[in-house]
This record gives structure tokens, C-alpha cells and sequence, in this order.
């Protein structure tokens, strides 16, 4: 989903010719504060209990315990996730979360995770931060089709490594905040058809608009 948004050439090349774009630097230290949150709000949902950043910005929700949350958050790699099937389409559609919190009333929020370091306001209202915003309606999506009652409403918990005039001392300390995100997942169904003509396409689609990737194939060629 993401790639397609970003460029529909790019997700034509590797979905369709299987050219995938070159690879990048892996994330380790998102994936370990990623991986110690779990850790902590696993913690709680076991016991059915409210996490203090719940408390302090007055969610009414505790973490979403479900037997198949594992397969969802992808903790064993098969980097599949959570899936359904399109049958419009005849395309599996899937995505792997960070958690799902749910409130009295039995309704679920989308929670992700997100990691950064920096000494300026966070907001979802960066340009890049826009695809954070279709990746939880993505989710949102995912989840109405399974059944479930998800709220419009999705949680970003954001940890904040500080720097400043502290030492080192081999840690780093981490500010959390959680940024609410009103979500709306109307384009999700008009994307997949997309999505499905662009790979049953026998030409190759225009680049995205800002594709970094393509405009470099770009400007090798005009130097060749």
C-alpha cells in the first residue's frame, strides 16, 4: 500500500516484474523501542490494566487481549500480519500492527508506535507524516472487514529520545506522548481497485510525483 501511494511504478516493478527498489539501512533502535513497549503493555494486557499514558491523557481503554494478536504484530516474522481477503479483487490485503487498545464498550482503537529524537513540537502534520495517517486507516480498513468495531479514532505513542546536557551513561532516556489521529478510510476500497488495474496493466505506470528512487533511475539515464 505504501509503496503504490508513493510511486505506482515502483509497486508495478516489484510486484508485477519482481524488481523490488534497492535496499535501505534496517531501523534497530526503532525496532527495540518497538519491541520494549510490546513488551510493557503486554504487561498490562495480561492483567487487564491501564497503562499510566492512558491515564494521564484520559483514554478510557486498556490493551486488547486476542489469541491471534501475535500473527497480527507479526512477532514471529512472517511479515504477513493481519489479513483479509478482497474478493472483488481476488487480492489478499494485509498489514502487520504495533497494538489495538479497547475501550468499555467494546470498541478498538489502532495503536502504533512511533520512535524519534528531536527538541521540536511532534505533529502528524510534517509532509512525510501524511503516510503514517493512511498507514493506521489502512489498518482501520483491515480490521472493519474482520468484524470488529473499530473506532475512528487511532493513538500514535511517540517516544522522544532527549538529549540536552545529560550524559550518556550508556542509556537513553525516552519521553512518551500519545498524538490522537481522527481517522477515515473511505479511499482504502478506490485505491485497491486501483492497485488492482495498475498490476493487470501491461504498460508500465508514470512515477510518483516525489519518487526519489525513479528520479535517480531518471537522472543516471540523462547522464548515460
Amino acid at each position: 500500500m505504501e509503496t503504490f501511494l508513493e510511486c505506482p511504478r515502483c509497486f508495478y516493478l516489484d510486484r508485477r516484474l519482481g524488481l523490488d527498489r534497492p535496499g535501505l539501512p534496517g531501523w534497530p533502535l526503532n525496532d527495540a523501542v518497538d519491541h520494549l513497549l510490546k513488551n510493557e503493555f503486554d504487561l498490562l494486557r495480561k492483567d487487564g490494566k491501564k497503562h499510566a499514558l492512558m491515564e494521564k491523557y484520559g483514554i478510557d481503554a486498556i490493551p486488547f487481549n486476542h489469541p491471534d494478536l501475535p500473527e497480527w504484530r507479526d512477532d514471529h516474522k512472517k511479515f504477513l500480519g493481519v489479513t483479509v481477503l478482497h474478493k472483488s479483487t481476488n487480492l489478499e490485503i494485509c498489514g502487520i500492527i504495533d497494538d489495538i487498545w479497547i475501550n468499555p464498550k467494546g470498541q478498538l482503537y489502532i495503536v502504533d508506535y512511533k520512535s524519534t529524537s528531536t527538541s521540536k513540537e511532534i505533529s502528524l502534520e510534517d509532509e512525510y507524516k501524511q503516510g503514517y495517517k493512511k498507514q493506521v486507516e489502512w489498518y482501520q480498513w483491515i480490521f472493519r472487514q474482520k468484524g470488529f468495531d473499530i473506532s475512528d479514532t487511532a493513538y500514535f505513542v511517540y517516544a522522544n529520545g532527549l538529549k540536552g546536557d545529560r550524559i550518556f551513561d550508556a542509556k537513553i532516556e525516552f519521553e512518551l506522548q500519545i498524538i490522537v489521529h481522527k481517522g477515515d478510510d473511505s479511499w482504502v476500497e478506490p485505491t485497491i481497485y486501483t492497485m488492482k488495474k495498475c498490476l493487470e496493466s501491461e504498460n508500465i505506470p508514470d512515477s510518483g510525483a516525489s519518487c526519489e528512487f525513479c528520479l535517480y533511475r531518471q537522472l543516471i539515464s540523462n547522464k548515460e
